[in-house]
């Protein structure tokens, strides 16, 4: 009998139970796939760094491509004065990517679906924007909710629009990535069961999606880092930059 598609999704203790101050600190397997993502990028980008080549190889080429792409990425969004910010973003975008690439592999774990993690990113980048917005320019900031050209009979509402938006950020950027990992693991879990359901003779047409939903998730986690990273420099850009 298949099983529940839902139970990949259970997080559970690893280990003795940890409670400090009626907080449960208790290790799980979320917690293992972050540390097994964590040590495999620092794997990549100690191997990657440690002989530099002129002609890279396969390891050193990978990490020079994510730091171009990073690079690149945050000039063409943010422009020059996010440059500051590149380990934070390059940190952001290989942490996410890792943690969904490693949540395709089988008996794995994904922790980008579960939304107190990507939510916790989010809030984390909301409210750091945030407080570098009013640093950077002060009261001058709140002009990021009064674009600029808008006739003054439509500036009350637009006004509105702009803070509901901008204040729906961290709840859009958190749900979009968390929603797009547990419904691919879902639908594959489900297709996977089919395969078991009906055996060799009439399981070859869900085994077929299966081989297509599982090439499709891993465009998928690579594109949600991708959009969670750049939604994050375009968010710096309005900190940094102020255009309103």
């Amino acid at each position: 009998m298949a099983t529940n598609p839902m139970e990949q999704f259970k997080v559970h203790k690893i280990g003795p139970e940890i409670e400090v101050s009626g907080i449960n600190l208790s290790f799980t397997n979320a917690s293992l796939f972050m540390v097994i993502s964590a040590g495999l990028i620092l794997v990549l980008l100690l191997f990657g760094t440690r002989q530099k080549k002129l002609v890279p190889g396969k390891i050193q080429l990978i990490s020079e491509m994510l730091y171009n792409f990073i690079s690149k990425m945050i000039s063409d969004t943010a422009g020059k004065k996010a440059k500051p910010f590149f380990p934070f973003i390059f940190s952001l975008f290989v942490f996410i990517l890792f943690c969904n690439m490693v949540g395709m592999l089988p008996y794995s774990f994904t922790v980008t679906s579960h939304i107190i993690v990507t939510l916790t990113f989010a809030l984390f980048i909301f409210v750091g924007v945030t407080i570098l917005g009013f640093v950077m320019h002060g009261f001058k900031y709140l002009k990021i909710f009064i674009p600029s050209g808008v006739p003054i009979v439509l500036l009350p509402i637009i006004s509105i629009i702009e803070i509901i938006s901008y204040l729906s950020r961290p709840i859009s950027l958190s749900v979009r990535l968390f929603a797009n990992m547990m419904a691919g693991h879902t639908m594959l879990k489900v297709f996977g069961g089919f395969v078991i359901s009906l055996g060799l003779i009439g399981g070859w047409l869900p085994l077929s999606f299966s081989v297509a939903l599982t090439g499709l998730e891993i465009l998928v986690a690579f594109l949600q880092a991708y959009v969670f990273a750049i939604l994050t420099c375009i968010y710096l850009n309005d900190a940094l930059n102020l255009h309103h």
